[in-house]
Parts: structure tokens; sequence; C-alpha cells
């Protein structure tokens, strides 16, 4: 028999969890998260980068941040709570202002300039959120990330009109991206996300202009002779086809909810 523990995942195996625990000051998080952050940003370790941290609480998160990515990062945290300038002195920049006004984000951005890697562990509001990816996006680094914390806000009441979550927000990014298909026109000019990825309580927006930028056209490696091209049967089992309809309408349609 296969002893299945061995494949287990263990949170202990996680390099940033690791670098959680050596904290000096107190941070919460879930478990869930630090497989999530070893996925999306271990490739970022030891490099001369700049990272931000949306929500700095106790300030236990800014020491495991710096842990993680090595000396030479550059760590920066923000809240709304001026008390957390005293952080200043271990080598960090604090900077105290609302993720919710595009303003702060304005004079946040002509002082620090490019960003590689920010991390969305603030309000988690939905207007929060919103405001600060459609605020940062287009001061993210070709090859960074813009990481969202806490989405499943979006699922629970007191964090906003549920109509305008931002799993929401994010599914319409998904459809702008899609819409980058060489066939629909007019071309969608909205460059900023080259892709999105999808976790549990966590979105994480990667952006790549160079690649976003790349025209979406239909190519042969090689031109197939009509006489041996391969008949086109996508269309033929539509039998089966119909049988699955309802079932997979049922998916689509009424969607996932929390509260049946």
């Amino acid at each position: 028999m296969i002893d299945c523990k061995e494949d287990t995942y263990s949170i202990e195996d996680s390099k940033s969890f690791e670098c959680y625990l050596h904290s000096p000051e107190p941070s919460f998080k879930h478990t869930t998260y630090f497989h999530i952050y070893d996925t999306l940003l271990k490739k970022y370790c030891g490099q001369t980068i700049t990272f931000v941290e949306i929500g700095v609480l106790n300030g236990g998160s800014l020491f495991m941040w710096r842990e993680f990515f090595g000396p030479q990062a550059r760590i920066i945290g923000i809240d709304l709570n001026p008390g957390a300038k005293k952080w200043e002195e271990f080598g960090f920049e604090i900077y105290i202002g609302s993720q919710q006004d595009p303003s702060f984000w304005d004079e946040f951005l002509s002082i620090v300039g490019k960003i590689d890697i920010v991390l969305d562990d603030g309000g988690h509001a939905y207007l929060q959120q919103i405001v600060t990816v459609e605020s940062l996006l287009g001061s993210i680094s070709d090859g960074g990330v813009l990481v969202v914390e806490d989405t499943h806000t979006s699922y629970m009441d007191s964090f906003g009109d549920r109509k305008m979550s931002f799993v929401n927000y994010a599914i319409q990014c998904v459809h702008k991206v899609n819409s980058r298909f060489g066939g629909f026109q007019p071309r969608q000019t909205d460059e900023r996300i080259f892709s999105l990825q999808f976790f549990e309580s966590i979105i994480a927006f990667h952006v790549d202009r160079k690649k976003t930028q790349l025209p979406s056209e239909k190519i042969w490696n090689r031109v197939p002779d009509e006489s041996v091209k391969a008949k086109d049967y996508r269309h033929k089992d539509r039998q089966s086809l119909s049988i699955q309809e309802e079932r997979i309408r049922k998916i689509v349609e009424v969607g996932f909810s929390l509260y049946g």
C-alpha cells in the first residue's frame, strides 16, 4: 500500500512559515496562506526588490518578510495608525494613509516609484481592495505581482455591497484578460494584467506588459496540405452534449453560495 502521509503537505515545510515563526513581534496569519506565499513569492528571495505590505498592525509580518526576501529587499509598510511609524527605527519604511484614498496612493507613488510586490492585508472591505488594485497596478514592475489577501470577505456581510465584491471585480479582470483574444474587436487596450491566480482567500495579479502587448494572432507551425488536412469533429457529438447541458447550467447559473 502507498503511504499517502509521505506526500502530505505541512506548513512546517514552508520557508515563509519558518520566517513567520522567527519574527520577534506578533503577527497572525491563516494556515493555508504559507504555501501560497511560497508559490507566489519564493522566486523573489535574495533579489533587490521593493515590497509593500498594506496593514502593519503589530509589526510582526514586516520582520517576517525581511527574513524571507533577504537584506537586499526594500520593505515598506502602510497603515492608517500613526503608531506604526515606530517600526521605522528597525529599518522599515512606514507610510501612514488610507488605502481607499487615491490621493494617498498618488503621493505615495510619487515618492516610492516602481514596486515589485504588493501584499494587501489591510481593511479587506471591497472598495478598499478595489481602489488599492486600481491605484497600484500601473506602478507594478514587469514581472511583479499584486497579492490581495482575505478575499473570503467577498462572501461575507459587513464588508460592502456584495454585488461589488472584490471577487466580482477580479472576475471582471478575467474578462478583460480574455478579451485580448485577437478575434475580438476593438482590441482590448487594458494591458496592466498579464494573468490572475485564484487561491483559497487570495487572488494574485501578475504584471508583464511586454507579454500582454503581444498581438493575438492565429498561426501554424506548418500549413497542412488541404488534401490531408484533418477534419474538424468538434461538433459531431451533440447528443451527449445535450444530456449534460442542464446539469452544467445549474453549476454555471446558480454558482456557489455560502448561504444555500
